[in-house]
């Protein structure tokens, strides 16, 4: 498939064969067990026809389809090892690429948004794109001022296919369930669709990219590429470098994967609080691991291959779903967090009441709320902890299982509509997390940058050492300048001194001035 499917009737076709197929391949599976093949072996193959099928019409009809694949391809670390096997390689094509659109309908879309004359913007561009999304694809290009850039170029037709995508998905949410135990996949089908009109939205896009970029362009750990050009259907920004999320997962070394699993959670925590916006898509395909600044200080930890892991940076792609968080994370997640390490069963759950998180018409035991949440946060709990699949998949079984306390007590919880992007976002991080097994500080992040986590004297401490340290800088930076005034002034009172014994010397050694004519006259 070379194009964008956008008959209706054609993408709700495929679409609609895909819980025929999970039945059909079901009673295939039934048949081959009572032929006296063993249970396990008969369902890994039905998972593995399962994710091909799955996969192939996702990201052949790009569009809605698409983009749940790669919100859904995050929580894989979630599935049973017997399980996620056959997904993963499936899912993970979805986060770098899918059947590219024909030149000459990514030509069409150039002239109209760009002009007729839009190869003169450039003083090369590359046919072939480099990365394919949900709702556009990426060629690579030099702008006409000879920087490297990339080209993001929408699908036409994209809006109408991404919102008749998710209207048919949403009518079979609960034959996707499996795919991610103890997640709700209709709720995130809707939460999808709600943000259609951003992810179309390249001027929106733009905007948010620019934020980023103007925020962090001093950064020693976070890379945004500044934008270029924009247009309706066309956004052009400074082409990045580096080595992809999913092939440091694949291949990444222990260095590399602890390096890039601390930066995206310091990104994920710290950019509400230095832009006040969160970025809302964290599924590997938009992420990059860039090698150390040459112009840097090379010291620092070795990694596996004896170069500075502590030294590559993280560059992020693709700001077109954020959240607006003009105050930063809600104060309300740290203090939830902070009595909950506290074991303050009752101050918890009277937060979570008055949040909305408990509705009033249901009473829980504060102690069992305390219980269920415990589990969750536990990288918080600790100096640094490691994310694992196993980890995860311990988690969502205890979730999932409806035999389990914590199972019928998550079905009484309720999700604010305000805490749900923050949520899923949260939880893709944490999936990707556990993909990359890194071993994180993320206590050391939560204390930098969500308000509320920290006790309120040991903030007041943290912000009089911040203040104190900022006031030695200023002092420092007054001293530095007085020095340097002073050390002008010396400058010039010596320039000062040497003209004046240079103008002295000089009257010594001059003849004696001529008598005026009036003196002689006079004599």
């Amino acid at each position: 498939m070379s194009d964008l499917p956008r008959k209706a009737v054609t993408r709700t076709a495929k679409l609609a064969a895909l819980p025929l197929g999970f039945a059909g391949r079901a009673t295939w599976g039934l048949g081959k067990r009572i032929g006296g093949r063993s249970a396990e072996l008969v369902a890994r193959e039905v998972q593995q026809r399962t994710a091909d099928q799955l996969f192939k019409v996702l990201g052949e009809l790009k569009g809605g389809a698409m983009k749940l694949g790669q919100a859904l391809s995050v929580f894989e670390s979630a599935l049973p090892e017997e399980v996620a096997g056959p997904y993963r390689a499936a899912l993970t094509k979805l986060q770098e690429a899918a059947p590219p659109m024909p030149s000459g309908t990514v030509h069409a879309v150039l002239a109209e948004r760009l002009g007729e004359d839009w190869r003169e913007l450039f003083l090369t561009f590359d046919d072939k794109p480099s990365a394919a999304a949900s709702i556009g694809q990426v060629h690579r290009a030099v702008w006409h001022d000879g920087r490297d850039v990339a080209v993001k170029v929408q699908y036409p037709g994209a809006g109408e296919a991404l919102l008749s995508d998710l209207t048919q998905l949403s009518r079979f949410a609960r034959l996707l369930g499996p795919l991610v135990p103890g997640m709700d996949i209709k709720p995130l089908i809707t939460e999808l669709r709600d943000r259609v009109s951003e992810e179309l939205d390249y001027e929106q896009e733009a905007w948010s990219q620019r934020a980023h970029a103007e925020e962090f362009a001093d950064d020693p750990d976070v890379v945004v590429p500044e934008v270029v050009h924009q247009s309706a259907q066309v956004l052009v920004t400074e082409w990045m470098d580096g080595v992809p999320l999913a092939d440091v997962i694949a291949d990444g070394t222990a260095g590399q994967r602890d390096r890039a699993g601390q930066l995206l959670a310091r990104f994920l925590f710290s950019g509400p609080a230095r832009t006040g916006l969160l970025h809302a898509d964290p599924h590997p395909g938009n992420f990059r691991l860039l090698p150390p600044d040459p112009e840097a200080d090379a010291s620092g930890q070795e990694d596996d291959e004896g170069a500075g892991a502590a030294q590559w940076r993280l560059g992020v792609l693709d700001f077109g779903t954020v959240d607006r968080l003009p105050g930063g994370l809600p104060q309300t997640i740290g203090d939830a967090l902070r009595l909950t390490l506290g074991g303050d069963a009752d101050a918890v759950y009277e937060m979570l009441r008055a949040e909305g998180f408990v509705k009033d018409s249901i009473d829980l035991e504060p102690d069992a709320v305390l219980d269920y949440l415990l589990p969750i946060i536990e990288p918080a709990e600790v100096e640094e902890f490691t994310f694992s699949r196993s980890w995860m998949r311990h988690q969502a079984a205890r979730i999932a299982d409806p035999r389990s306390p914590a199972h019928q007590l998550g079905k009484q919880l309720n999700l604010p509509p305000s805490y749900l992007l923050i949520h899923r976002v949260t939880l893709s991080t944490i999936g990707v997390l556990c993909q990359l097994g890194a071993t994180v500080r993320l206590r050391d992040e939560l204390e930098s940058w969500l308000p509320g986590f920290l006790p309120p004297e040991d903030a007041a401490d943290a912000e009089d050492a911040e203040d104190a340290a900022d006031a030695e800088d200023a002092a420092d930076a007054a001293d530095a300048e007085d020095a340097a005034d002073a050390e002008d002034m010396e400058a010039v009172e010596d320039v000062e001194a040497a003209v004046e014994d240079a103008t002295e010397d000089a009257a010594e050694h001059l003849p004696p001035a001529p008598r005026s004519a009036e003196t002689v006259d006079a004599g």
